[in-house]
């Protein structure tokens, strides 16, 4: 079982009406698709891949060979108990946004991330804009909701990861079980060293590595918008013993003073029906204060905790 493969390009042809099928089958079904013909142009791709590797190690590989989880985990190997890391992942991390500190010493870093987050928040949009249709939802709903009107108000994050070679990968996670929390997540993943995994049916499927691809998932907060029909789909990376696991991942999230609740067009009431089977209305700056302590736990309670706000 492999997850859906969606040319993008062909959302402009004879072929849209099927391509348009094809998206909301990725929503509803799966909560994860990969996108070929997505219009960056590979030869930024590649500038991305060459200074996220050389920003790592230029600035980041020795850190974390002497970070805490690289003790831990040899701690717990030498005790050969079977004990495994439990609060930490296998993961280095670096954040970019619009005004955050950017690494200044690996040359031409921020011209192409800056270039890179450029095309990914109009790719995001793109993407909303084709599950209004599918939704049944008016042009530019979902942008609307997550920037709390009109405007640029949204939160468009973009977290640079790497996953060095694991001595002990049966003791860690790459990135523990979660869902995540915002809106719609744009992967520029690793095209040879794999590990990134979705759950489906109960089972673990793995997100193959596919050259030049951009791998998009849903969030708690499309969930929550289509009310229930496009899930946020619990993923997680393993630890490799060989290969450095490049990953690139973009968030276009609701701005933290959005109100987000259910499309009014897409609640049907139901008689008996409880509150705690509908989704809540909610600022999504308070979903993010309940998720950040309950990120690798059930999903669920954090809406009923929000709800409770």
């Amino acid at each position: 079982m492999a997850i859906p493969v969606i040319d993008f390009s062909k959302l402009n042809g004879e072929e849209r009406a099927k391509t348009m099928a094809q998206i909301h089958n990725g929503c509803e079904e799966w909560g994860f698709f990969q996108l070929i013909n997505h219009g960056i142009p590979e030869e930024l791709l590649e500038r991305v891949k060459k200074v996220c590797s050389e920003f790592y190690k230029l600035e980041r590989g020795e850190n974390f060979k002497n970070s805490k989880t690289v003790k831990l985990l040899n701690e717990l190997a030498e005790k050969k108990s079977g004990e495994k890391v439990e609060h930490a992942d296998w993961e280095d991390v670096i954040t970019l946004l619009d005004d955050n500190e950017w690494p200044e010493n690996t040359p031409d870093f921020r011209e192409t991330m800056a270039e890179y987050r450029s095309e990914l928040k109009k790719l995001a949009q793109r993407i909303m804009e084709v599950m209004d249709e599918n939704l049944g939802l008016p042009k530019g709903f979902i942008k609307k909701a997550f920037n709390g009107g009109d405007g640029d108000n949204a939160f468009f994050g973009t977290k640079v990861s790497h996953y060095p070679p694991c001595p002990y990968p049966e003791l860690v996670n790459g990135l523990r079980a979660h869902t995540d929390a915002g809106g719609v997540i744009l992967l520029f993943q690793d095209d040879k060293v794999g590990g990134l995994q979705m759950l489906k049916g109960g089972e673990w499927i793995d997100v193959q590595p596919l050259p030049n691809a951009i791998v998009i998932n849903t969030g708690d907060q499309i969930e929550v918008l289509s009310n229930g029909r496009y899930k946020s789909c619990w993923h997680r990376v393993l630890g490799s013993p060989s290969g450095n696991r490049r990953s690139v991942a973009s968030f276009y999230n609701p701005s933290l003073k959005a109100t987000i609740s259910p499309a009014p067009q897409l609640v049907v009431e139901k008689e008996n029906q409880e509150v705690e089977d509908t989704y809540p209305e909610f600022v999504f700056g308070d979903y993010m204060s309940v998720y950040a302590e309950q990120k690798f736990l059930p999903k669920e309670p954090r809406f009923q905790a929000v709800r409770a706000k």
